[in-house]
């Protein structure tokens, strides 16, 4: 592709396409990204060590990907690229067919040591902060892993840890709740990162479905909403697409959300996960969105000032200040139809014991008459 080709398809994805709202009283505007790269799983590897010489030479390319983003851009629009998101599990696909210890084994991170050291230093490199969800052991719960979104910043230190919330087959710290909150608090249950970039927060995958994930977010602050994710790729409109506007709509938050280019390396379809990576604008308007393969066209220059700016302002569309939150508490505190501490003995369940779970809290909500 020539660089007049390029620039052609990155305005067509509207990655040049300017904000449509008032521009703020301050210059904190940069580059966004959402990094569309290709997931080489490590299904197909046989030992641990194999797997992990795969996840490095991940790190590498999206080393690579990252340098030349940051030198094109900046060129390009003549703003910094100063945040990055990674798609969902980049680094290793998801299991197929492993037990869950065998997937903690051979995909799972710890929460220091080199592969933490190597994102960080990303990060560090290249001044961005980046935002990584991979599946990481945490020495508190030592029979268990977590998918997290971790994002790193310039300095290379860790602002922000989320682990994902709602999973149906991925332990998740509602599983291990009262220990949970005993072990972190709950301050570390939806975390946000006051940044010189805005303030940051961060959503896995299909959570971009339920709306109080987001919103937990942007009631500690949230800005920017940073979503990792892998999903199928599509012409029209899917549930999750549908989702991410209706997230920056009622939050009035940036949407930056990351799609895998593909997942190559398992009996899966490669292209089944494609496209689809998107920033979208407080107003639930795209900015960029990519079309298929390996692509830095989801990219947009994010103003905070002006989205302050919008948050400060009266009238029907300041959704968050005139949220009657009161009238919500009792609903929520009656709806206990799916409890906390599923494995409160911190053990890893199988996908079987997971159905199982979530068809009685079906039976609970058919019970309650809630389902008819």
């Amino acid at each position: 592709m020539t660089r007049r080709e390029l620039l052609l398809s990155l305005s067509a994805a509207g990655a040049v396409a300017p904000l449509a709202y008032a521009q703020g009283n301050t210059t904190m505007r940069y580059t966004a990204l959402a990094l569309q790269t290709v997931c080489d799983a490590v299904n197909q590897d046989a030992t641990i060590e194999d797997a992990h010489a795969r996840m490095d030479r991940a790190i590498a390319r999206v080393r690579g990907q990252i340098g030349s983003a940051k030198g094109f851009l900046k060129g390009f629009n003549g703003y910094d690229v100063k945040l990055v998101v990674l798609p969902e599990y980049w680094m290793t696909g998801f299991p197929l067919g492993e037990t869950r210890e065998e997937w903690q084994n051979k995909a799972a991170i710890p929460m220091d040591g080199a592969f933490p050291d190597k994102l960080a230093k990303l990060a560090q490199i290249f001044g961005i902060y980046l935002c990584s969800n991979h599946y990481e052991t945490d020495p508190n719960f030592p029979d268990l892993y977590f998918q997290a979104n971790v994002i790193y910043g310039p300095s290379g230190d860790v602002v922000l840890r989320y682990r994902r919330m709602i999973s149906l087959y991925t332990p998740s710290p509602y599983d291990v709740w009262d220990k949970y909150l005993d072990t972190y608090g709950e301050d570390a249950v939806f975390p946000v990162a006051d940044t010189e970039i805005g303030v940051l927060g961060s959503v896995a995958s299909e959570e971009i479905l339920y709306p109080e994930i987001a919103r937990m977010h942007v009631f500690k602050g949230a800005e920017i909403l940073c979503h990792p994710t892998s999903e199928v790729g599509a012409p029209t409109l899917t549930p999750k697409h549908i989702s991410k506007k209706a997230r920056a709509v009622e939050n009035i938050a940036y949407v930056v959300s990351a799609n895998s280019a593909e997942i190559i390396g398992t009996p899966v379809p490669s292209a089944s996960t494609d496209a689809m990576s998107i920033v979208l604008d407080p107003y639930g308007r795209t900015l960029a969105e990519a079309g298929s393969g390996e692509t830095l066209n989801a990219n947009a220059v994010l103003d905070i000032g002006a989205l302050r700016e919008t948050r400060r302002k009266t009238g029907m569309t300041n959704t968050l200040s005139r949220l009657p939150n009161t009238a919500f508490a009792s609903g929520y505190a009656g709806a206990n139809h799916a409890p906390a501490n599923r494995t409160p003995n911190g053990q890893m369940i199988e996908r079987a014991e997971a159905i199982a779970q979530q068809q009685a809290v079906i039976d609970r909500l058919a019970a309650a008459g809630i389902l008819k």
